[in-house]
């Protein structure tokens, strides 16, 4: 059964950098388009990031785009998350998300409905 796991969340600097990591101990992660989300407390969880399965396809929010970079190495099963720039803004839980295996569209759309397995999440905090 694939079960994500979210690794890397720190207390960061503001303009400080810090790479998040989603594994998983299977090596079907490869087939899976990855998302990441992030939540703060009274927020809704908000779409960040996405890459499909073999890096082809990547998305960004408006909000991480030109800071954040994502990338794959399906060899080793996980997706990272760099992120530059940081601010108190990108304060928050961060969580790494599957979507399905369909055929058609991939990597579309940033929103929770998309994503059918989560993992526990990670926090990052960057101080003012």
């Amino acid at each position: 059964q694939l079960q994500l796991v979210e690794s890397g969340g720190d207390l960061v600097p503001f303009g400080g950098s810090l790479t998040l990591s989603c594994t998983t101990s299977v090596s079907t992660l490869q087939y899976y388009t990855i998302g990441w989300f992030r939540q703060v407390p009274g927020r809704e969880r908000e779409g960040i990031s996405c890459i499909s399965s073999m890096g082809r396809t990547i998305k960004y929010a408006d909000s991480v785009k030109g800071r954040f970079d994502i990338s794959r190495n399906n060899a080793n099963n996980t997706v990272y998350l760099r992120m530059n720039s940081l601010t108190p803004e990108d304060t928050g839980v961060y969580y790494c998300a599957a979507e399905p295996l369909r055929t058609g569209y991939v990597c579309e759309k940033l929103i929770t409905s998309e994503y059918f397995r989560w993992g526990q999440g990670t926090q990052v905090t960057v101080s003012s």
